[in-house]
């Protein structure tokens, strides 16, 4: 399989769509956006269970998106796709000097104080800068922190962030007494920023932790599901008490 000519073969496919199919031809970047972080989120399914055959397919999908952003960028004069993939290529040569210029040999602590160096060089006015805002809250949160601790602006260790997170949980449950809604808001706020900077002191990635622990809860909620279902009840008018007792089934019999 020849790599340019299946490349050309999808930058073809894609003009020909937005020429002659309706829904691709009323697409805008801003209707795709949605589809493209669902398409983001199935390749990142299929890494989770280990699907190489699925996330072959979901790379596809990824690069469909690349393509028909590029295709209708290049229909208003934005910019083409040969740019972008211009552009990403000076990007990774700048920003890796210790590769493409002069051999040099750097660890990896190293490599990313100078990754930072590199992208304030090229325009950026702050370290943490380029954290997108619609990234998940926790994956965010890591990622700012993270940047801003490569510039030493960060905690000494493990059990002073500890100390952190039960100050900012003392915070939350006195503004809970009190009642103030706003305030509850932004103090559990803190407690979640505050867990995620302990996060990293631990080498747990908060949103990869959460994420597995919101599918066990779907493990054990579905099998509490299935046994009601065996046993002819309604989990209506199933008692709180008596779906305890399947949790904890769940959790016993099934390892989930």
């Amino acid at each position: 399989m020849n790599y340019d000519e299946e490349f050309k073969r999808l930058v073809d496919i894609v003009k020909r769509l937005r020429k002659d199919c309706p829904w691709d031809r009323e697409q805008t970047h801003e209707s795709l956006r949605h589809s493209f972080i669902e398409e983001l989120y199935e390749a990142l399914e299929a890494i989770d269970n280990q699907q190489w055959h699925e996330l072959r397919n979901e790379l596809g999908d990824v690069l469909l998106h690349v393509a028909l952003q590029s295709a209708i960028a290049e229909e208003r004069n934005e910019f083409t796709l040969a740019e972008v993939i211009h552009h990403i290529n000076e990007k990774l040569i700048r920003r890796h000097p210790h590769v493409f210029g002069e051999k040099s040999t750097v660890d990896l602590s190293t490599q990313k104080r100078n990754w930072e160096k590199i992208k304030l060089s090229e325009g950026r006015q702050s370290v943490i800068e380029g954290v997108p805002k619609a990234m998940p809250a926790l994956l965010r949160a890591l990622r700012l922190q993270e940047k801003a601790a490569k510039v030493g602006f960060d905690w000494e260790n493990g059990e002073d962030v500890w100390q952190k997170v039960t100050e900012e949980i003392h915070e939350l449950h006195e503004a809970v007494q009190h009642q103030s809604k706003e305030r509850v808001a932004e103090e559990f706020g803190d407690v979640l920023f505050s867990l995620v900077n302990y996060s990293r002191f631990l080498h747990v990635n908060p949103e990869e932790s959460l994420r597995e622990t919101a599918g066990k809860f779907v493990k054990r909620f579905t099998y509490l599901e299935e046994r009601l279902r065996d046993q002819g009840k309604d989990i209506y008018n199933t008692t709180l008490q008596e779906m305890d007792g399947l949790w904890n089934e769940a959790k016993e019999k099934k390892r989930l």
